[in-house]
């Protein structure tokens, strides 16, 4: 259903933490004109965890308002509750996005019997396009490949954003569930790769500044175009270690911040990046060609 560069987008925020709309907006149209394929509003990069339900939901709204049909836009409603994670699909279903993305309950641990329950639950609850997303490095939880190839007959769930960064289970994945289940990078140093075994997306935060080297990559990817793939992988190799020396979205929003694109403001617990690690990431965006 999506394919290519879907960009992980932070929440612009002033100092203080509230969200900055005016600065949403300039990243929507930004994406839009160095043509990311679609957006991911308010998942893990969006740091919906520090978001409440009602911000969550306006911010859906507005993100809608603002992409107004020029590019897909995909809601993060996942939730350690499946109530909660029901409650912002049917939310972002009203908002009008075009899919969901939900990441396993986080620090409560369910088996694999309660991840598949879980998930079979909301798609059962909310008639929309849902992606699963593991990421068990930040979830404390890992949804192994044998349970969603359990999920992959539900006709809602279309994809699974894979975060692990292991090509052995990307591999499994695409040949075991590839026919019912779109496949997507959930790790920007291993996306190249995970899309040259037919993998269809990477959903990106490396993307959130360098879009259209990462649009052109994935476009080669995907036609198996390994050389040119390769070559600017290459080119974004230091921004895809650079954008993770501390938690993300720290990295990346002070770089778009260095940027001029957003307002420094981050929200509690997290806090801006270390004086110690501004030159590197400067480094790395200069060698991008994306600053002076």
């Amino acid at each position: 259903m999506f394919q290519g560069s879907l960009v992980a987008l932070v929440t612009p925020m002033r100092e203080g933490g509230a969200i900055d709309e005016d600065a949403m907006q300039r990243l929507v149209d930004f994406h839009v004109e160095q043509h990311s394929d679609a957006l991911i509003a308010v998942g893990t990069t969006g740091e919906s965890a520090t978001l409440n339900e009602d911000e969550h939901c306006q911010l859906l709204r507005r993100t809608v308002e603002m992409a107004a049909g020029r590019i897909a836009v995909i809601a993060g409603t996942g939730a350690n509750s499946t109530r909660e994670a029901i409650d912002l699909t049917r939310c972002a279903l009203d908002a009008g996005v075009d899919a969901c993305l939900l990441v396993t309950p986080y620090y409560n641990k369910p088996t694999q019997e309660g991840l598949y329950q879980h998930y079979k639950t909301v798609a059962e609850a909310v008639p929309i396009p849902q992606i699963l997303y593991n990421v068990p490095g930040r979830t404390a939880v890992d949804m192994l490949p044998e349970t969603v190839e359990r999920l992959a007959p539900i006709d809602n769930i279309i994809a699974i954003k894979e975060a692990t960064g292991d090509m052995d289970r990307a591999r499994w994945l695409v040949e075991r569930c590839g026919e019912q289940l779109d496949i997507y990078s959930g790790d920007d140093a291993t996306a190249m790769e995970l899309m040259l075994l037919g993998g269809k997306a990477n959903i990106s935060v490396t993307a959130n500044v360098a879009p259209r080297a990462m649009h052109d990559m994935c476009a080669a990817a995907l036609s198996g175009d390994r050389e040119t793939a390769s070559a600017i992988n290459a080119s974004l190799k230091s921004l895809n270690q650079c954008l993770f020396v501390e938690s993300n979205p720290i990295p990346v929003k002070w770089a778009l911040h260095e940027m001029g694109l957003i307002p420094e403001g981050i929200r509690l617990p997290m806090t801006t990046l270390s004086a110690e690690h501004h030159e590197t990431v400067r480094q790395a965006l200069r060698e991008a060609g994306l600053i002076k």
